[in-house]
């Protein structure tokens, strides 16, 4: 299972943001550039629908590929009253075949995304990882050189845990304390829910951009 939380940022503090992320993590930021294929079962399959996401990491030299399976959310009185979505997945390495191989399952295409952009990730209370990328969409099928932003001047932020039923408290935790970090620039919320850009980011932005991002914390 894992610990979510999204949120978006304007393209022009991008940068602001990453100076901060720099000066909380103490690592390097890793390039982003990622092919997602989202498909879904056919009726041959049973009758219960089944996604899964196929992601190419298209900066390897030699594109890897990753099946990612995202299950339900936690449920329950105590899912509603934390700011962090937990919900089951599953994800394991896989062949370049592996699209042939779902389709000769029964899978359909349903849509395919390009995320550019780029990660951190860093120990912190737990593994967690911020991803900062621009969504586009493929004219084409899977042209990924001729991708267009779906919301131009506009970028997601994703912030991610692995967790477990024993931990999952502690690890909710850990992300909530770091959020707050970045409550100046941006907000973050569980997927689904839109809580848009801040007022406070332009302020933010320029005092980051001023200082360089300070220490690390």
């Amino acid at each position: 299972m894992e610990c979510v939380v999204q949120g978006i940022i304007e393209t022009q503090y991008v940068e602001a943001l990453e100076i901060l992320l720099q000066g909380l993590c103490g690592v390097h930021r890793e390039r982003l550039r990622v092919h997602e294929i989202c498909l879904k079962s056919g009726p041959n399959l049973g009758f219960v629908a089944s996604e899964v996401r196929l992601l190419c990491d298209l900066e390897q030299s030699e594109p890897t590929w990753t099946v990612k399976h995202v299950g339900g959310a936690m449920r329950g009185a105590g899912a509603e009253q934390i700011s962090v979505l937990v919900r089951s997945m599953v994800e394991s390495k896989a062949s370049k075949n592996v699209l042939r191989l779902f389709y000769a399952l029964g899978y359909k295409l349903d849509h395919e995304l390009l995320r550019v952009g780029f990660t951190f990730h860093f120990q912190r209370g737990a593994p967690i990882t911020v991803t900062v990328s621009s969504i586009n969409k493929m004219l084409k099928l899977h042209a990924t050189d001729e991708a267009v932003p779906v919301t131009p001047g506009i970028q997601m932020v994703e912030v991610t845990a692995p967790a477990t039923s024993e931990n999952y408290n502690e690890v909710v935790a850990a992300v909530s304390s770091f959020c707050e970090y970045l409550a100046p620039l941006l907000h973050l919320s569980k997927p689904g829910v839109s809580t848009g850009v801040v007022p406070t980011a332009a302020a933010a932005a320029a005092s980051l951009m001023s200082d360089g991002g300070g220490t690390t914390l």
